[in-house]
């Protein structure tokens, strides 16, 4: 072999190299929690407080007045996580009043896990460990008396000019997560704005 296909066959290779090691970074890395455009040192405490948000198990969906989570956020080694510590639920009711209410909607083993993670080209977070009981009432009611489990992990696609958390059908493909009750889907859509409670209140969060 000649000094010149040597040195095409040299370069093609530290070129697919190079290209490998971009490609790797680039799906290995996940976004941090900001404000002001400024990565998060140390911690913050934010609310996302729903402005619509729904729980639907096969035949029934249950909708509450006050859902909000409070989540406690934090960059480890520039990458940004939380934890789930509050979760307040009331005022809730079904798609069937007559038939079907909420007696009880309680979140159970706090706190829950959460961590911010990108499928190209957006960026989401992820909640882990999720565990909701439900227990509905009413005499015709087919769940009535029944404490029905939700469990799983939820994936919301986070928007950084509206500074809003929105988890639906799509979100959860995207970031291959799911919930269960009943040893069925339950699907879980949510729209919630999000802002800090401590030290940055009042700036603008963004995930990047």
């Amino acid at each position: 072999m000649n000094r010149k296909a040597k040195s095409i066959i040299i370069r093609t290779m530290v070129t697919a190299l190079l290209a490998s090691a971009v490609f790797a970074a680039s799906a290995g890395a996940s976004p941090a929690w900001k404000f002001e455009g400024k990565e998060l040192t140390g911690t913050e405490t934010v609310v996302g407080a729903a402005i619509d948000s729904s729980l639907t198990i096969p035949g029934l969906t249950t909708k509450c007045a006050n859902f909000l989570y409070k989540l406690k956020i934090s960059n480890a080694s520039g990458v940004g996580k939380g934890e789930v510590t509050e979760l307040p639920l009331y005022d809730c009711t079904t798609d069937s009043p007559e038939v079907c209410t909420v007696k009880s909607i309680t979140p159970e083993v706090l706190p829950w896990a959460s961590k911010l993670i990108t499928v190209a080209p957006s960026n989401y977070i992820v909640i882990e460990g999720i565990k909701v009981a439900i227990v509905y009432a009413g005499v015709e009611c087919v769940l009535g008396g029944l404490t029905v489990k939700v469990t799983g992990t939820a994936g919301g696609i986070i928007d950084n000019p509206t500074e809003i958390a929105t988890f639906n059908t799509a979100s959860f493909t995207a970031t291959k997560t799911k919930l269960s009750a009943l040893g069925s889907s339950v699907i879980w859509n949510g729209v919630f704005p999000t802002e800090a409670f401590e030290a940055h209140r009042l700036e603008a969060i963004s995930v990047s």
